[in-house]
């Protein structure tokens, strides 16, 4: 019963506390990226080209991952993990688009496939540990996350961009996952707790873009695209080793 409570408990408090907490506006100097390189023709390199990881982690998790879906160890999951690879080829074009010249009209399609790729990993985690076709949540949850970019676009037209649904998106996988996997095998537990730090470090690396710069040869918004782009590849190669173990007990057919 706790285990069934504690999503929707936690869940709620996070919308409670964003609804007490009052809009969350985009930081002012938020475009001002420390990666001012220019190599080959490309404005801010490193920040453009780390985009890459994304596109390949997105196209190992379809060759390797796709044939299986219909696999019991992965059939649940699939359509949130198909969302979940898609978002990150999709991330790779809009981050790509957005750091070649960056400013909020370029930033939605940044967040957008990023919201995406956060609806589907709850998709398709809620999927296996429920047993339950993930379909009907997957499309409610990218609703959801392109509502969310919306939200803030359209807040930010007519006053102060609200982030706060956006934010929220981003936050549930990190408390809702580990809940929900709580129990379940311990080496999905591990992927994708792996995951989540990783994702974690990468925000905090994000917000010290500058201070990392100074300090280290990589800024601290490509380290976030490295970070977050080990974090992927830590929940593909989780699926991978899944699908690698079920599929080698499965009985011989005669």
């Amino acid at each position: 019963m706790l285990r069934t409570l504690s999503p929707i408990l936690v869940t709620l408090v996070l919308v409670l506390a964003g609804l007490i907490h009052g809009p969350i506006p985009q930081l002012p100097d938020y475009h001002a990226f420390a990666d001012q390189s220019r190599h080959f023709g490309i404005p801010h390199f490193a920040d453009v080209v780390s985009n890459l990881g994304f596109l390949l982690v997105g196209l190992w998790g379809f060759v390797r991952i796709a044939p299986y879906r219909e696999e019991v160890a992965l059939a649940h999951g699939w359509p949130g993990y198909r969302l979940f690879l898609s978002g990150l080829l999709l991330t790779s074009i809009g981050s790509t688009f957005y750091h070649l010249a960056p400013d909020d009209a370029r930033l939605v399609w940044d967040r957008l496939p990023i919201a995406l790729v956060c609806a589907g990993l709850l998709a398709g985690v809620w999927g296996d540990t429920h047993q339950r076709d993930g379909r009907i949540l997957t499309l409610v949850l990218a609703a959801l996350a392109v509502a969310s970019v919306a939200w803030w676009w359209i807040t930010g037209l007519i006053g102060t961009g609200d982030l706060r649904p956006y934010l929220l998106l981003q936050v549930l996988p990190i408390v809702l996952v580990p809940i929900w996997q709580w129990g379940s095998n311990r080496r999905d537990r591990i992927c994708f707790g792996l995951a989540l730090l990783l994702y974690g470090v990468a925000k905090l690396a994000e917000l010290n873009d500058h201070l990392i710069g100074s300090v280290l040869y990589l800024t601290g918004h490509t380290l976030k695209h490295l970070l977050a782009t080990l974090a992927a590849a830590s929940i593909v190669a989780g699926l991978e080793l899944r699908i690698a173990h079920a599929v080698a007990f499965v009985p011989e057919q005669r």
